[in-house]
């Protein structure tokens, strides 16, 4: 290899081989013609276009298109265009960099070169006196990130709009995905879009439920009345996965060093199991137990029991119970979490043009109602408004919800029921004395007592199949049915039986109508109202604990203001409030050590040496107790002595 392959200077130039080209202004450019080369450029670039075109293009594409006359002056003029816009922001970005740069040189060094009773700079000074822990621009810096967190909210904003209408002019119609975006698609609990009953043709009706779970919020929700020493615990527990992690992160950034393998997500999740024993155990009646390192049991022992409330008989400001009660109540655990949330849905509807009339925040009970206006009666209110419910459930709320919904559906399933017998006692009654109406009268008159004997009692044995007039039976005795109750068969089984009820009467009165079929209309279309007003909520057995957003819109189908301003509204709630969905196994793979180096970042300031209190108490208490510190890389060979079982195996 010759060094006469490489260019010598700016001034050779060729437009495949890599040279040192200056900025439109340069001196280096002198003597150079740059319309030859631009020209060369283009030419080439169009050709190579232009023959992609022509090799990947069947012949019969071909002949229809003008290759040899518009196409390329399509493509020349198009590709000159870019390469001129593109030169000219690099250029020009350049040559402002470069003289900002050269400007603020200029001037530091003027300054210093002055005489020596001229002040120097007041930074320097500072920096002179106290060094940069004493004096910095920390608040002028936060400052300036929040003037332009909120620039960039209200780009974000314009942006989402634009996106949301987008997306809707290309759909040419309204569905789930007008609402939440792809990566939140998953947290949709419930979205119904039906007629208006007072307005069908021209207004939707929707209903929405989001549910984000625990594990998802990016400040956890507790209920008002948890005890403190439930708060201390979870406190605890993050922290002994905190340490669990920073372990396992060691061991595979060690694994990389030796030139193995880095772990498996099962192994790694083997590797964890096996730490816990390092920093927590289940004995709570030893005050030596490893799950009292962090906090002692003399201090969860005063706390048991305490909630968010002490009697004023009680409240002794010396105790100790009391004053973690105050360190804890000063760090705000309890309502940091839903309070954010209430902060969050609020700020967003009142920055996206969404304003509220009612907001009835219950902060013991964990519920927020927003509503646009205070009317309730659907008759008076417009056709564009809104209502949402935002509430927290945890497992003990869901367990009753569910309990109540079972008994409610029981008691709709028996005034249906009751409606059908009445409904066919109507019709048995109305039939004429040995007339035939249906099959049930001509198998009466045709067969034998004996066999409808036989039938009666083949219909009352339990192991028999039943015939169902409208429809199939319940599925309700499988074990996923049994401990997650959907009722989707149940309500399309009654439902079903209404409508028969309601056929049965038109068909047996027509256009008249009796006193008896008047009650009866009356009965069914009260119950069919009220009982799609109860399919229309969420089932609290498709819950999981957690936060849930219920939101009840009435938009006009021609102008859907209230449908697409609260998309970008539940969107910019989803993104502040969730952590969203994490696949660990996609999230698995970590960078090497190699490319995470500390000589990147470079720096004059001396090394500060950290170091956490409470890993070296775990560390500590397990060199007492003569246990070693897990170190190495993992072992998963199989032994030959005996296995006793458990994790420690794996």
């Amino acid at each position: 290899m010759s060094l006469a392959q490489f260019p010598k200077s700016p001034n050779k130039f060729h437009p495949t081989i890599p040279n040192a080209v200056g900025s439109r202004e340069s001196l280096a450019q002198e003597g150079r013609d740059k319309i030859s080369e631009q020209k060369l450029i283009l030419d080439e670039t169009t050709d190579k276009v232009l023959n992609h075109i022509q090799n990947k293009l069947p012949q019969e594409v071909l002949e229809r298109l003008d290759v040899m006359g518009g196409l390329k002056e399509k493509l020349y003029n198009y590709i000159n265009q870019t390469y001129v816009n593109m030169f000219n922001r690099y250029t020009v970005t350049v040559e402002d960099e470069l003289v900002k740069k050269i400007r603020d040189f200029v001037d530091k060094e003027e300054i210093r070169s002055l005489a020596r009773y001229t002040p120097r700079e007041v930074t320097e000074l500072l920096d002179k006196i106290g060094g940069a822990d004493k004096f910095h621009t920390g608040e002028i810096e936060k400052a300036m990130v929040n003037m332009y967190g909120h620039l960039h909210g209200h780009i974000q904003r314009g942006m989402n709009d634009l996106e949301n209408e987008t997306n809707s002019i290309l759909r040419q119609k309204t569905d789930v995905g007008a609402f939440v975006r792809g990566e939140n698609a998953y947290a949709i609990l419930k979205c119904i879009f039906k007629d208006n009953e007072l307005r069908p043709k021209y207004v939707y009706d929707v209903k929405l439920s989001i549910n984000i779970l625990d594990s998802e919020l990016i400040s956890p929700i507790y209920h008002y009345q948890v005890t403190v020493e439930s708060l201390l615990k979870d406190a605890i527990q993050k922290h002994i996965h905190d340490l669990i992690d920073r372990q396992i992160q060691l061991l595979k950034d060690d694994l990389v060093d030796q030139g193995k393998s880095e772990l498996s997500g099962a192994e790694e999740m083997f590797e964890k199991i096996k730490r816990i024993e390092n920093f927590t155990d289940d004995d709570k009646e030893d005050e030596k137990s490893k799950r009292y390192t962090i906090l002692a049991k003399r201090f969860m022992d005063k706390i048991e029991g305490l909630r968010a409330e002490i009697d004023v008989e009680e409240y002794d400001p010396l105790n100790i119970r009391e004053n973690i009660k105050h360190i804890i109540d000063t760090e705000n655990i309890r309502n940091r979490g839903y309070n954010t949330a209430v902060n969050a849905i609020t700020s967003i509807l009142d920055t996206s043009k969404l304003g509220y009339q009612v907001c009835d925040n219950m902060k013991n009970a964990r519920v927020c109602k927003i509503r646009e206006y205070e009317e309730m009666d659907h008759n008076i209110l417009p056709d564009e408004r809104y209502a949402m419910r935002l509430a927290y459930y945890d497992q003990n709320q869901l367990r009753e919800e569910k309990k109540e919904f079972d008994r409610q559906m029981e008691a709709f399933t028996r005034e249906i029921l009751k409606i059908w017998d009445v409904t066919h006692a109507h019709y048995e009654s109305k039939k004429r004395f040995r007339a035939i109406r249906d099959f049930d009268d001509l198998a009466a008159r045709l067969m034998s007592k004996e066999w409808r004997r036989q039938r009666k009692e083949e219909e009352q044995d339990p192991q028999h199949v039943l015939w169902n007039e409208v429809g199939e039976m319940y599925n309700e005795e499988s074990f996923v049915e049994k401990n997650n109750r959907t009722y989707e068969d149940r309500i399309l089984n009654l439902k079903n039986k209404l409508k028969y009820c309601s056929d049965l009467l038109q068909k047996m009165h027509g256009f008249q109508n009796p006193v008896e079929r008047v009650v009866l209309d009356e009965r069914i279309n009260f119950i069919v109202r009220r009982f799609n007003e109860f399919t229309y909520r969420v089932n609290p057995h498709h819950i999981q604990p957690g936060l849930i957003l219920d939101v009840d819109i009435t938009t006009i189908k021609r102008k859907q203001y209230m449908l697409k301003n609260m998309a970008n509204v539940l969107n910019e709630f989803l993104y502040g409030v969730s952590k969203g969905f994490a696949d660990r196994a996609f999230a698995s793979y970590s960078r090497r050590r190699s490319t995470m180096r500390e000589d990147i970042t470079q720096s004059f300031a001396q090394d500060e040496i950290k170091e956490d209190l409470f890993e070296a108490a775990y560390k500590s208490a397990s060199s007492e107790g003569g246990e070693s510190e897990i170190r190495g890389s993992v072992d998963l060979s199989p032994k030959s002595k005996k296995k006793t079982g458990g994790l420690k195996e794996l």
